[in-house]
């Protein structure tokens, strides 16, 4: 095995625990607060779980992200999770309710990167940073705040957009909401391009990656 496939390896050991632990809950979050909101949708189909199974999409959890990961060499890697179903006509307020159906994903994914920063601090200590455990915890901060930024981006069917369409007003609402189905090809075609990636990700990962430090900082002094 050439050291180029054994390091592969090592990196998805290290991702795999983080990326199920941020797509499932990012996932059940949608549906639990989907279903706080009036719509059972996701609840009936069994949606609202923590098993990983029930959200993992064989093409965009595995087979792309995996295929990406071996051509580029871990350079470049894009996925996505089976979407929860929600039934926005059925929401108490739908235009109201949408904002927080849609930011739950993105705000369990920001609570997640702060966990695994605290248990970097807490179990590993400065003392293990190159450990196995430690790197595991770099992932979680490191995915979970890139799921966090990128599902933010402002365009259906990004949670980004869907927040957007429930905060403009009703005839812009539309027009947003209009670019729904092609949108996750916009998306990937203006991330291939890196525009996303050097206009909306890195500065708003960095200005995330400073707040979660500034709010570690007692615990940093307690220490």
């Amino acid at each position: 095995m050439s050291v180029e496939s054994n390091s592969l390896i090592v990196t998805l050991a290290v991702y795999a625990i983080p990326v199920l632990f941020a797509i499932t809950i990012h996932e059940a979050a949608h549906g639990y607060a989907a279903r706080h909101f009036g719509d059972p949708t996701a609840w009936q189909l069994g949606r609202i779980t923590l098993n990983p199974l029930k959200h993992i999409d064989l093409v965009g959890t595995i087979l792309i992200p995996v295929s990406l990961a071996l051509a580029t060499s871990g350079a470049f890697v894009f996925g996505y999770a089976k979407p929860v179903p929600v039934d926005f006509g059925a929401l108490r307020n739908p235009k109201r309710d949408m904002i927080w159906v849609a930011l739950a994903g993105p705000a369990v994914n920001l609570i997640q990167a702060l966990i695994w920063a605290m248990m970097l601090m807490l179990i590993v200590g400065p003392q293990d940073t190159g450990t196995f455990l430690a790197s595991v915890c770099k992932a979680g901060v490191l995915v979970n705040v890139v799921m966090f930024v990128f599902n933010l981006f402002p365009l259906p069917p990004m949670d980004g957009g869907r927040i957007l369409v429930g905060l403009l007003p009703m005839r812009h609402a539309l027009t947003v909401a209009r670019i729904e189905p092609y949108g996750f090809f916009i998306v990937l075609a203006l991330l291939i391009a890196g525009i996303i990636t050097e206009l909306w990700m890195r500065p708003l990962m960095g200005l995330t990656l400073q707040s979660i430090d500034l709010l570690l900082t007692p615990l940093r002094w307690i220490l």
